[in-house]
């Protein structure tokens, strides 16, 4: 099963970006032996519009005209449902084993995430019930990435 992270904003340069680019290399080694050839994060821009209702709506649009056709979808959002690192790993290792082609993982821009017009979520992932960060959201993710793979190979790093 291929992971895909689509989010919008650029996080080159940054702290964040550099602890995304860790985890998800290393997501990307351990996911090969696990039935995840890719584990993948693309980046969109921020929509320039001067509301925020139109920026929501443009970067919907874009972030649901990247998410492969037929992949099982995952929004992060604030308002969503938590769940344990044991929980993600289950989840993620029953799609793979259900078959599942494309799961995606979409995260919205500052201002939230818009509606994503043609796709159906399976659900939403939150990390807690404060607001964090778009960029710290995105780290958490690849880490909670590479911690559920090191789950379902019994690998030492989690130790809960």
């Amino acid at each position: 099963m291929r992971l895909w992270v689509i989010a919008i904003g650029h996080d080159r340069g940054t702290p964040e970006g550099e602890l995304v680019e860790d985890f998800i290399g290393r997501a990307q080694k351990m996911g090969r032996n696990l039935g995840f050839p890719a584990v993948a994060v693309e980046e969109l821009a921020v929509s320039k519009a001067r509301d925020t209702a139109t920026r929501m709506k443009e970067e919907g649009e874009r972030l649901a005209d990247r998410v492969p056709d037929g992949a099982h979808i995952v929004l992060l959002d604030a308002k969503g449902k938590g769940m344990t690192s044991e929980d993600f790993a289950e989840f993620l290792g029953v799609l793979r084993d259900a078959g599942t082609r494309d799961l995606a993982f979409v995260l919205g821009g500052p201002d939230g995430l818009g509606a994503l017009p043609g796709k159906k979520s399976g659900r939403s992932l939150a990390f807690g019930p404060q607001t964090w960060p778009h960029l710290l959201a995105r780290a958490l993710l690849s880490e909670q990435i590479y911690r559920a793979m090191t789950i379902l190979a019994g690998h030492p790093y989690h130790r809960a």
